[in-house]
């Protein structure tokens, strides 16, 4: 799984120290610990996005969802110029593990999917 912050350059151009503290703060409060609810790890971040690994691709779809709607409860009380919005990419295939990252194709078909999506505001609950 490959993910970003749409906009980011925006958002530092608007705010560059609250936008990095948002992105830490996000990163240590919802994206970590819901990695290792969903049985997965962050192998890698990146400025403003970050690379991980699941058992599953159910888990990391399952990740991603609950990560949007905790992003989106985050976003709720800031204005729209503020919102903090992620882009992924999910990958379903064999990597290669060493020095505790991933490496191959499915590593760059993730990336190039995550660059690829749009920006999703999510407005209902799933069920």
């Amino acid at each position: 799984l490959s993910a970003d912050v749409a906009g980011y350059a925006r958002l530092m151009e608007r705010d560059e120290a609250g936008t990095l503290a948002e992105f830490r703060a996000r990163h240590s409060a919802v994206i970590e610990p819901l990695a290792a609810q969903h049985g997965g790890r962050i192998v890698r971040a990146m400025g403003d996005g970050f690379l991980a690994e699941f058992a599953s691709p159910m888990n990391a779809v399952s990740f991603a969802v609950d990560m949007q709607l905790a992003s989106e409860a985050r976003n709720a009380p800031l204005p729209a110029a503020s919102r903090m919005s992620f882009r992924i990419g999910i990958n379903l295939s064999d990597v290669i593990v060493a020095l505790d990252d991933v490496f191959g194709e499915g590593v760059h078909v993730a990336s190039r999917l995550q660059a690829a999506a749009e920006r999703v505001e999510l407005v209902e609950p799933r069920a």
